[in-house]
């Protein structure tokens, strides 16, 4: 056998493990809730879903794009839905946020519901996307994700996991706040200092 041919046979593995190497060090280092989206720069996508709560009412993208508003991606089988729900009760409360609610592959409607019932409704709106396709379509992983969209449909941000106080303050607060800004909207007072 040619020698650099038997040199190159032997280095071979040892290419293949560095490049797998390279590949999983990376990774480590990498925040999972920080997931590009294709979406962020561009409009939500056309939808057509039932309301939560109505299902013969049916909503369209007629409901984006008149206020800066978030999108949260939700189910009762999501256990960190649960836990980020009462700051989203709160942000509705205290700052008037608006929520758009997108109920994500829940098998009964009523479950839902009886799960808004139980743990308070943060949501000016609630889709139900039993399919999920909406969901597929703004590039979901899971639930919990959040959206920020400004007031021309714009997606401007995308959180996965779960929104709270910390989360708000670092990331998805001054978006929405910057958004609101930009639309003429009022501001919280002691919010102020998120979009400086």
């Amino acid at each position: 056998m040619n020698p650099k041919l038997k040199l190159a046979f032997f280095l071979m593995p040892l290419i293949l493990f560095l490049l797998v190497a390279v590949f999983l060090f990376k990774g480590l280092f990498s925040d999972p809730t920080r997931l590009d989206s294709a979406l962020v720069g561009r409009e939500v996508p056309q939808f057509e879903l039932p309301d939560l709560y109505q299902p013969d009412v049916i909503h369209d993208n007629r409901i984006i794009g008149q206020r800066p508003l978030l999108i949260n991606v939700w189910a009762t089988w999501c256990p960190t839905c649960y836990a980020e729900h009462t700051f989203l009760n709160q942000l509705l409360a205290e700052e008037q946020v608006y929520i758009i609610g997108l109920n994500y592959k829940d098998d009964s409607r009523g479950a839902a519901v009886r799960w808004l019932q139980n743990l308070g409704d943060p949501y000016a709106i609630n889709l139900f996307d039993a399919t999920g396709l909406l969901a597929l379509d703004l590039g979901v992983y899971g639930a919990p994700e959040t959206y920020v969209v400004d007031q021309h449909g714009v997606i401007l941000y995308r959180h996965v996991g779960d929104l709270n106080e910390r989360v708000w303050r670092r990331e998805v607060g001054p978006i929405y706040y910057r958004a609101m800004r930009d639309a003429g909207l009022p501001i919280p007072e002691h919010r102020q200092e998120l979009i400086l």
